[in-house]
């Protein structure tokens, strides 16, 4: 069982996954609730593992994009409530109330389309209004309290029909990660948000759940906790930009290593990979090639950076490719089968996942959401091996 083909693989830390929920919770106001988002299975990490994990510390709810995540998480966890965030063709209305998976009405269209299926399959679908406060992305346009009262119409309508039930509401910030730059249009929204429920009200319309934090929000605006929080990347001990660090004590939870397949001494003017974009300048360079590439989800877009090897700076040379590529090894004492670290810690020495996405222009959130399938995820807790998950050979 605690064997695995040790060629690339994801090592998950599940000590430090319950370590930042216990951090979060002691963060979220306490009478407020915690949905963790595990979409993109997981942020790459595992639903199966990190929801159960997750479960088993006390957490209330479980967010993903779309009706085949939330049947994975249902089928290893039939005791929490499950909203899907996203889109799901509304004939599939008995799927969601048979398996208690609470869907998100976005626009009256939708809304009547998901009323009329789970009325003909004679089920009840718990609701959530997606209301759009400046995100412009899915939900029921309010960015003007003014020009958008149509929809404090729109979502009264939605909560008269038939055979669904209004269960939450809640928006999306577009800006809390970006700290005091993005707190004016935060709390805009946040505004515009409690605006639009309290004129529900005022017709007899309340909900069971109230949410709008993300992570940033969640760290950043205690006030607008509401019902429930939606936690996803600091779970896994990412913050959601530079901008917001926190005394929270995040732990990140994955690691990513390989493994040296060959090593070879060539002299210099030796072209090395694709392109021949890196020649050798000494008279002797010792290369070891590392059985990682960007099929396993480490961008080509990082030839030239460096992974660590025996806790030391170790240079990429010539361009990443597919399954594999190469390190500048001169000078250390490594041998064929050796572990190294592509992020991660490796003693004292340290390559964040930040590190990586700011010298890639883009986000954390890109960089483990793309390690493949390919990679399998081993799962570690008090430092040994509790279990693993090969996507390719399961």
């Amino acid at each position: 069982m605690n064997k695995f083909f040790k060629r690339s693989w994801a090592q998950i830390d599940l000590d430090a996954l319950k370590s930042n929920f216990e951090a979060i919770r002691e963060r979220v106001e306490p009478a407020s609730k915690i949905m963790a988002i595990v979409k993109a299975d997981a942020y790459g990490h595992g639903y199966e593992r990190v929801v159960n994990e997750l479960r088993n510390n006390g957490c209330d709810w479980f967010g993903v994009s779309n009706l085949e995540e939330a049947l994975q998480v249902r089928a290893v966890c039939d005791d929490k409530p499950i909203l899907i965030l996203g889109y799901t063709p509304p004939e599939y209305a008995s799927q969601l109330a048979l398996n208690n998976i609470s869907q998100t009405v976005f626009n009256l269209s939708y809304g009547q389309a998901l009323s009329k299926y789970a009325a003909e399959e004679g089920v009840e679908v718990c609701v959530h209004i997606k209301v759009d406060t400046g995100m412009s992305r899915l939900g029921f346009s309010y960015h003007d309290n003014g020009l958008d009262s149509r929809s404090v119409d729109e979502i009264a309508e939605v909560c008269s029909l038939p055979n669904l039930y209004r269960e939450g509401i809640f928006t999306h910030f577009a800006s809390a990660d970006e700290a005091e730059e993005g707190e004016l249009f935060t709390r805009l929204q946040f505004e515009l948000f409690l605006d639009i429920m309290e004129r529900l009200r005022r017709l007899g319309i309340e909900f069971d759940f109230r949410h709008c934090c993300n992570s940033a929000a969640t760290l950043l605006y205690p006030e607008m906790h509401l019902d429930m929080v939606r936690v996803g990347i600091i779970l896994f001990g990412l913050y959601p930009s530079e901008k917001i660090k926190s005394a929270l004590g995040l732990l990140p939870v994955m690691t990513l290593k390989t493994v040296i397949s060959m090593i070879k001494t060539v002299s210099a003017d030796t072209p090395v990979s694709y392109g021949r974009t890196y020649t050798t300048t000494r008279d002797e360079t010792k290369i070891a090639t590392v059985a990682v590439g960007y099929a396993d989800g480490y961008p080509r877009a990082l030839s030239g950076y460096y992974m660590l090897c025996d806790g030391k700076r170790t240079p990429i040379i010539g361009k990443i490719c597919m399954d594999q590529c190469m390190l500048d090894v001169t000078g250390l004492d490594v041998s064929e089968g050796k572990t190294v670290t592509v992020f991660g810690k490796s003693g004292d020495a340290e390559i964040s996942v930040d590190t990586l996405a700011e010298k890639l222009g883009t986000v954390n959130y890109e960089l483990i959401c793309n390690i493949s399938k390919r990679v399998p995820r081993i799962y570690m807790r008090h430092d040994e091996i509790e279990s693993i998950t090969d996507y390719i050979s399961s």
